[in-house]
Parts: C-alpha cells; sequence; structure tokens
C-alpha cells in the first residue's frame, strides 16, 4: 500500500490531498522543499498625532478606546516564517494536529491576548458595491463624491487604501470634525489589525457601518470575529498555491509564544501583566533554525513542551468566561468558521477524551446566530462530559491511538507507518488526592442536574433559568477548586 494511502486511509480531514504539505510527506527530497514564501508586509506605525482629540471623543464608549489603545500598541505585522506551523492547520476541526493531539486558538486565548470583548453580536453588513462604498464614504467619513469615486477606481470595487484613509483623517482633524476622523482611524485601524486581507493594503468598505454610530460599537463580539478572521485565513494558508497570508498574525504569533516557550526566540519586554492585554509582553526576536528544521523540530515536541494553562496568572485581568467552552460556528459577515473546543480540552484543564466528529456546516448565516445566542445549551450539555486533568496534558485511554489513525500528526515522513507515541506520566504528588473537591459540590451539582432532567426542562425556560445557573457554577467551582490546588503544587 502506497504511503499516501496509508495517511489518508479513514481519515476525517477530507482535504488533504490538496493541501501543500503532502508534498513534503510524499518525497524522500523533503528537507530540501520550501514552500513558496507567504509574503506578509510591514506597515509603519499608525498616526500618533491628533490622538488626544480623539481619545477625549471616545473616551464613554468602552470597546471603541480599547480598540485604539490595545491594537495600536501592536501595529506591525511580525515578519516571521509560519510555513511549519501552518502546515498543522486543519479547516475541518479548526485546530492544530500536533503530534500529541489538537490544540487551537481558543475564544479564551483572544479574549486574554487582546483583552477585546468574546461576548456580543455578530456582524451583518448591508450589501455593498462601489456606489453603496462611495456613498457610505460621503456621509461617515465626510469626503467628497469626486474624491471617493476616484479611490474607489484606484481600488477597483467597494475597497479603500489605508494610505488613503490616513490621509482622510489627518484632513478631519485639521478641521475638527472629529466623529469623521474617528470613522477613519478605527477603519484603518481594524482593516490593518483583527481584519486586515491579505494585501495589507486595503479594507474592505463593508466595515464602515461599524463605526456609523460610535457610542455602539460595543454591541459587537470584536474578538470573536477576530478569530473568525485569521481560522478563515488559517486554513486558506493550508493550500499550496496560496502565496498571501491574511487576518491578525500578532496574535497567532503571540499565541506561538505562550504556549510553545522553546520553539522560537521570544522577547519578553517586562510589560505589567496585570494592566495591558497579555500580547504587549512579547516582542519579536530573530529566529535560529531554518523552516525545514522546524518541521523536525515540530515533530519532535512532546506534551512537556507545552504550557497547556497560561492564563491562569492573568485571572484577576480576564476572568474565565464559560462562552470559551460554546461549541458551534461563528461568523463575521458570511464567513463562518468551526468553534470545537471540545477537541481541545487540554487548554481548560479537562483531561481530553475522543471527541465527537466535526459539525456540518449551517444552512443559513440565521442558523449560526440563533447557535450563538443559545451557547448555554452546548456548554450544558458538554459540563457533564469534563473532567479536571490530574496533570497539564492528561488524554483518556486510546485518544492517542485513534488520533493517529484518523488525522496527520507528523510532517516529516518516518521510515514506515507512524508510530503511536508513549510518553510518561509526570510523577503524583502524595497529597493529590487532597485536590479534588468537597463531595458537597460534586453532589449539589448532581441533585440540580437530576432534578432538571426530570422536569425535562431546558436552559430557555425562564423558570429554570436560575437553576442552570447554579449548575454552571457548582461545576466551575469544581474546576477552579482543583486548578488552583494544581497551581500551588507547581
Amino acid at each position: 500500500m502506497m504511503m499516501r494511502d496509508i495517511m489518508i486511509r479513514g481519515s476525517l480531514l477530507q482535504c488533504m490531498r490538496k493541501m501543500w504539505y503532502m508534498s513534503i510527506w510524499c518525497t524522500s527530497r523533503w528537507m530540501y522543499m520550501s514552500r513558496r514564501r507567504l509574503h506578509l508586509l510591514m506597515r509603519e506605525s499608525i498616526w500618533r498625532r491628533n490622538m488626544m482629540e480623539l481619545r477625549d471623543l471616545v473616551s464613554s464608549h468602552g470597546i471603541l478606546e480599547d480598540l485604539m489603545i490595545c491594537l495600536s500598541l501592536h501595529d506591525t505585522v511580525i515578519m516571521f516564517q509560519l510555513d511549519y506551523g501552518l502546515a498543522r492547520w486543519h479547516s475541518e476541526t479548526s485546530s492544530f494536529h500536533m503530534p500529541f493531539g489538537e490544540m487551537t486558538i481558543t475564544l479564551d486565548d483572544v479574549a486574554n491576548l487582546l483583552g477585546l470583548p468574546i461576548r456580543g453580536e455578530f456582524y451583518s453588513p448591508p450589501d455593498v458595491d462601489r456606489v453603496t462604498a462611495c456613498n457610505l464614504a460621503v456621509h461617515l467619513l465626510g469626503v467628497t463624491t469626486e474624491e471617493i469615486w476616484e479611490e474607489t477606481r484606484k481600488t477597483r470595487g467597494a475597497h479603500y487604501r489605508l494610505d488613503w484613509l490616513k490621509e482622510v483623517f489627518r484632513r478631519q482633524c485639521a478641521a475638527e470634525r472629529f466623529d469623521c476622523a474617528a470613522r477613519a482611524y478605527l477603519l484603518n485601524l481594524v482593516g490593518s489589525t483583527i481584519f486586515a486581507d491579505k494585501s495589507h493594503t486595503l479594507v474592505d468598505a463593508k466595515y464602515l457601518p461599524l463605526f456609523r454610530y460610535l457610542d455602539g460599537i460595543d454591541r459587537y463580539a470584536w474578538g470573536t470575529a477576530a478569530l473568525v478572521v485569521l481560522y478563515d485565513y488559517l486554513s486558506d494558508a493550508c493550500y499550496y498555491d496560496t502565496k498571501q497570508l491574511g487576518g491578525y498574525m500578532t496574535l497567532l504569533q503571540c499565541w506561538i509564544y505562550e504556549y510553545f516557550p522553546n520553539i522560537c526566540n521570544r522577547g519578553d519586554q517586562g510589560a505589567d501583566v496585570e494592566c495591558f492585554a497579555r500580547m504587549n509582553r512579547w516582542c519579536y526576536k530573530q529566529g535560529k533554525h531554518k523552516v525545514h528544521e522546524y518541521r523536525s523540530i515540530i515533530d519532535a515536541l512532546t506534551p512537556a513542551d507545552v504550557i497547556w494553562r497560561p492564563w491562569e496568572n492573568h485571572r484577576g485581568v480576564i476572568p474565565f468566561d464559560d462562552i470559551t467552552l460554546y461549541t458551534g460556528h461563528i461568523r463575521l459577515c458570511s464567513t463562518v468558521v468551526k468553534y470545537l473546543p471540545e477537541r481541545c480540552l487540554r487548554q481548560f484543564g479537562y483531561i481530553q477524551y475522543i471527541p465527537s466528529p466535526p459539525l456540518p456546516d449551517p444552512a443559513r448565516l440565521f442558523d449560526v446566530d440563533v447557535e450563538w445566542l443559545g451557547y448555554v445549551t452546548p456548554v450544558t450539555e458538554l459540563f457533564p462530559k469534563l473532567r479536571p486533568a490530574t496533570y497539564p496534558s492528561e488524554c483518556e485511554d486510546g485518544y492517542l491511538e485513534w488520533f493517529y489513525q484518523v488525522s496527520h500528526p507528523l510532517l516529516v515522513r518516518p521510515d514506515g507507518v507512524p508510530q503511536v507515541p508513549r510518553y510518561s506520566v509526570p510523577p503524583t504528588s502524595a497529597d493529590a488526592s487532597s485536590s479534588q473537591p468537597p463531595p458537597i459540590l460534586q453532589q449539589i451539582g448532581d441533585l440540580i442536574q437530576q432534578g432538571l432532567s426530570e422536569h425535562q426542562a431546558s436552559p430557555d425556560d425562564e423558570l429554570y433559568r436560575h437553576f442552570y445557573k447554579a449548575l454552571y457554577l457548582s461545576l466551575l467551582m469544581n474546576y477552579y477548586y482543583v486548578s488552583y490546588f494544581m497551581n500551588t503544587l507547581c
């Protein structure tokens, strides 16, 4: 049987034949192969003048100020060769397939790294063509019809150049039209960070209505939207003919720094993590290895090389939110991606079990919104399956054997069929039994669950909503009790 067939047979990764790393696996000259380089364009620092007037305008608008301060501090895309990591991303599961199981960028990661809200509405833009893009710019940016018509002629459609928005910003600040200046600034900001496209020079006009009402933008789930964009571009980057990469690369880079401290150089700026979004802690440092060397390095990673729960010392700033355990779809505009934390439970402090098959694609965008608004239901269904891990990388018996049957966790082809690794279990403290939560917590949770089941109650029933909240609290107390004790042991 050919090695290609061995790799794909029975796999849940149905798009693998199209992926560029198939060439790495199926050739004996893997160490000499290098993908056509993905281009990540550098941006110059965003405007610093006139910021006092702008901050006065937005100081009472919550998330608007967070966007200005948090994202502008990291407005340069890091030039980093990410090929070795992107090859492990799979859109079917929205996760990286590592030698020891799956990992992903979670909503909890986004909340801690960016400090942006993960709760809120999904943005549904109006249909925006060139004419609509011109009308929006006239009314919201305060430019003339002639100017915006010429701008959309240069961009060949419903897009604005980031440099042009910078000029609009300066001009409107000089004219003291700070509402228009704020919209130009913020559109440039999101277009060059969380909503960055492959060009890194343009922003889609469909995002301008987000800032029509400056006092209403905090209703959107900005952090979730950033994750949708990144997931979508990671999925696109897996294909061999992809030459450029969009999305907020600083988010991806800082995620690597947090979870894989030894895989690349990371510069710790010594920022006070109690006062900033966590990404402000890191700065780029030149790596020491070439791309083909990283492929072997990552193939040799073990669970001990991962910091599975990097946010435990950051909970005073960003408390844990149970919506990060939501299983379903998330979206921005018409872009829909799967969000499947059940496949990466070790990042939440739980034992990883064999997860359910990936979700089918939704039929309508409306279905995605309904799923999101009813996030309580999938979280409730997940809680009874969760068991706190006794050591960070714990997984149930048979998980790795299953994973190696359905996935492709190695990039460099070994001699023969890949063997399932055997990892040693960390020594357990003699006091480990003390880490178990008091039995009364478990009993309270069991009684509430039994009562809800007997009455066939659902989280949507007003009468039982408080009981569901009590159930969550009892389960979370179990989780945090074990988490706190294990941290004190370490």
